[in-house]
């Protein structure tokens, strides 16, 4: 078979690609990410009124653990399916507004935020391939949004 003259993938379609790959690997072990993203700055696990004060192992396997991980695993997902098409820039703008709004009532912080980012980072690049490529899409994927997120907080 002779292909003929394919349109190039453009950058941003290779990056939304390589950025959702990664994501694939790891989106269906939610609680696994909430529990790392505990583990490695309990401050965090703090702001949740269900988990504060309480030890991670005990409130891990329970209902209202796995229903919180995957409300923010099936954000993240949301936003990387969203990622790198123009036209769903005003999508991805409501759904960081409205994270942000209802993070800033609970006195979430920016540090906070960053401390989320950099436990999620550390588990998806130690759970999935992971090269330059690969942080380049993800740093500019978590740029974008959380540039909305910190100008409404």
């Amino acid at each position: 078979m002779v292909w003929a003259a394919a349109a190039p993938m453009r950058a941003r379609t290779i990056k939304n690609f390589i950025l959702g790959c990664a994501w694939d690997k790891v989106k269906t072990s939610e609680v696994e990410i909430l529990a790392a993203v505990f583990t490695a700055y309990p401050d965090i696990q703090a702001k949740f009124p269900a988990f504060a004060g309480k030890d991670l192992a005990s409130v891990k396997g329970s209902a209202a653990f796995a229903l919180h991980a995957t409300r923010i695993v099936s954000f993240i997902s949301e936003v990387i399916s969203l990622s790198g098409n123009s036209a769903t820039a005003p999508a991805i703008e409501t759904l960081a507004t409205e994270l942000a709004s209802n993070h800033k009532n609970r006195g979430v912080t920016q540090a906070q935020f960053n401390e989320f980012r950099t436990a999620l980072t550390n588990y998806v690049s130690s759970n999935a391939s992971w090269g330059d490529n690969v942080a380049a899409a993800w740093n500019q994927a978590f740029d974008n949004v959380y540039a909305i997120i910190f100008a409404r907080l």
